[in-house]
C-alpha cells in the first residue's frame, strides 16, 4: 500500500518526504514492475483545473511529490507533519548518491540539444561510479510513430532502472503516461528543470529561498519574460482556488475513470 494522500485541487498529493520518497522507488526498483513519478508543484496543480486528462496523469502516478513549498504547507494543515518537500532537482541528486552502491542504471531523455550530454558529464563529475546508460534530446515537435518507437527500443537496449525525464510541465507528466508499460525501466520520473540545472545552464535559488517558498521570485526575477504568467497569474489563481475548496466552495473528487 503507497503513502496517503492529500487532496489539492483534485490532485492527491503523496504524503511524504525525501527518505520515503527514495525508499519507494528502491522497492520497485527491486520488483522490476512500471511505475512513475510526478514531480509537482503549484504549477501543475493549477496547470490540471479545468483538464481532466492532465488531472488523470497525476492521479494515476504512483508518486506526485510536493515539490513546492505551499503543498507541503497544505499538506501540514491537514495533520501530516512528516511531509517534506521532494523538490526534482534534490531528488534527483539524492537517487544518484544511493546509486553508487546500488549499482542502478540512469537514462536522460530531454532537455535541448547538448544538455543532456552536459548533464551526464557533470554529473559524472560528481559521483564518478555512478552508471548513466545512455541520453537523448528530443525535438521540440511532436514525434512521429516511427521516431517513438526507435526512442523507446533505443532506452529498452540501454536497460536503465530509472528514466529521468526533463520535459517540462505538462509535456513530461503526459510522455510518461504515454510511455508507461512500454518502457522497460521500473521507474520514470519527469523532474522538469532539474536538467538545466545540475547542466549547469541555469542557476538555482539559495536554500533559504527555497525553504521559505519564494523560490518562485528568484526563477521570476532571472526569467521574467518566460515565467511572468506562471507566477504572477498562477499564483494568485492557486490561493483563490484553495480558499474556495478549505470553504467548501467548490467540492474536488480525487475519484477518476481510468486512463485507459
Amino acid at each position: 500500500m503507497g503513502p496517503g494522500r492529500v487532496n489539492i485541487l483534485g490532485v492527491g498529493v503523496s504524503a511524504i518526504n525525501m527518505v520515503q520518497a527514495l525508499n519507494a522507488i528502491e522497492g520497485w526498483i527491486a520488483q522490476r514492475q512500471p511505475h512513475y513519478v510526478c514531480v509537482t508543484s503549484v504549477h501543475g496543480i493549477v496547470e490540471s483545473q479545468g483538464n481532466n486528462s492532465l488531472r488523470r496523469v497525476h492521479n494515476a502516478a504512483d508518486l506526485v511529490t510536493p515539490d513546492g513549498m505551499p503543498l507541503v504547507w497544505l499538506a501540514r494543515l491537514h495533520g501530516l507533519e512528516h511531509v517534506e518537500r521532494v523538490y526534482g532537482p534534490d531528488l534527483m541528486l539524492a537517487l544518484c548518491h544511493r546509486s553508487i552502491s546500488k549499482g542502478y542504471r540512469h537514462f536522460l531523455y530531454g532537455g535541448a540539444e547538448g544538455v543532456p550530454d552536459r548533464l551526464a558529464n557533470r554529473l559524472n563529475r560528481r559521483y564518478p561510479e555512478l552508471q548513466i546508460v545512455g541520453n537523448y534530446s528530443p525535438p521540440f515537435r511532436p514525434l512521429t510513430d516511427e521516431e517513438d518507437k526507435q526512442i523507446i527500443q533505443m532506452i529498452n537496449e540501454a536497460n536503465p532502472d530509472v528514466v529521468w525525464i526533463g520535459l517540462s510541465t505538462p509535456k513530461q507528466e503526459r510522455w510518461m503516461a504515454e510511455h508507461i508499460g512500454r518502457l522497460s525501466a521500473p521507474v520514470l520520473v519527469g523532474v522538469g528543470a532539474a536538467f538545466d540545472f545540475h547542466s549547469g545552464l541555469k542557476r538555482q535559488a539559495p536554500r533559504w529561498m527555497q525553504r521559505s517558498g519564494l523560490e518562485w521570485l528568484f526563477r521570476l526575477a532571472n526569467e521574467p519574460r518566460r515565467l511572468w504568467r506562471r507566477y504572477l497569474v498562477i499564483i494568485p489563481l492557486f490561493i483563490l482556488l484553495v480558499l474556495h475548496q478549505a470553504l467548501s466552495l467548490k467540492r474536488y473528487s480525487l475519484d477518476e475513470p481510468p486512463l485507459h
